[in-house]
């Protein structure tokens, strides 16, 4: 990524302490870069920044309809979730009513992020199971999808039908012909795009297509946007963001990869920190929604990623700076 640049440092006092470099893209209704820091063509894996392109296969193949989903679980299908009671009771529901346990997930078991939940587990001498793993809504829908096309039971698998149809609808929306796949920390492929490509799959996100993936992005993102706390979790930077600026998702991915959809200005934003910093991705996706006028620079959650450093005893020590001239 040598054509990356600067875009955050981090400041102790008067020291220069840490500088973050990668690449950012906003994008417009028809495809076209708006703005852009760093190579928009630098190929990367979005990770889970692109679970709701993930989902799409899920309501253009009319199962989410068949079995009846609800709007939290399309929510739940674009999540990263922390394992919290309110995520682990509605992925245990879902795959119970498909007639499925907790076997039939190809994520591994994880422990919740949630802290109480977490506790919880411990002081009752509970192991990790899979529904607590970050990813299983995306799984139930995979399982969905997959009981839907009558297909094996190995969805993760790169020629399964799932994430065939996966793959048609990932370069459908990214409008690019992917170079390739890694395989995802919870076993599913995980497909190649550039920067540029990844946010103009937003922008078309933005908007409310009258084509089949169009429509189904904007159901997924409305979904996402009524309920952020299943998208994320409490104290998790896409749940407070997007409580913060009503009327816009956004969505992480491991490796510091950021996106956001803001469908009032038919917009579409990526980010890729190329350290893998998370502090560094939350910082750009923020001061990118405050720079289009979304987020209110003096938010508490605005403020959480880009204000002032604070050691243990309160004390400010520093401060977080993002530069996008």
């Amino acid at each position: 990524m040598l054509s990356s640049v600067p875009l955050v440092e981090v400041w102790r006092g008067e020291f220069l302490e840490s500088q973050h470099r990668g690449h950012a893209v906003v994008c417009g209704s028809a495809g076209e870069i708006l703005q852009a820091w760093g190579d928009p063509a630098q190929v990367i894996l979005p990770r889970s920044s692109c679970k709701i392109l993930q989902a799409l296969p899920l309501i253009t193949s009319g199962a989410a309809d068949v079995f009846g989903l609800n709007t939290r679980q399309l929510a739940l299908a674009c999540a990263s979730h922390q394992g919290a009671q309110i995520h682990s009771d509605l992925v245990q529901a879902w795959v119970r009513d498909l007639g499925k346990t907790d076997d039939d997930f190809r994520c591994g078991p994880q422990w919740p992020r949630d802290i109480p939940a977490s506790n919880m587990m411990v002081k009752t001498d509970q192991t990790p199971c899979r529904y607590h793993n970050n990813c299983s809504g995306k799984h139930s829908g995979f399982l969905t999808l997959g009981k839907h096309l009558n297909a094996g039971p190995d969805y993760q698998l790169i020629d399964h039908p799932v994430q065939q149809a996966v793959f048609e609808a990932f370069e459908e929306m990214t409008d690019e012909t992917s170079s390739g796949y890694g395989i995802d920390g919870c076993s599913a492929p995980n497909w190649g795009t550039s920067i540029a490509g990844l946010a103009r799959a937003m922008a078309r996100s933005a908007g409310n297509g009258t084509d089949r993936l169009g429509q189904a992005a904007a159901r997924l993102r409305d979904a996402m946007l009524e309920y952020p706390e299943l998208v994320a979790g409490e104290t998790r930077a896409c749940t407070e963001l997007m409580r913060a600026a009503p009327g816009v998702a956004v969505k992480t991915g491991a490796e510091a990869v950021f996106t956001a959809i803001i469908p009032r200005k038919k917009i579409g934003i990526a980010v890729k920190i190329e350290d893998g910093a998370f502090r560094a991705s939350e910082a750009v996706i923020t001061a990118l929604l405050i720079r289009l006028g979304v987020l209110d620079a003096a938010h508490p959650s605005a403020l959480k990623r880009l204000g002032p450093i604070f050691n243990w005893d309160g004390l400010e020590t520093g401060r977080i700076m993002v530069a996008l001239d």
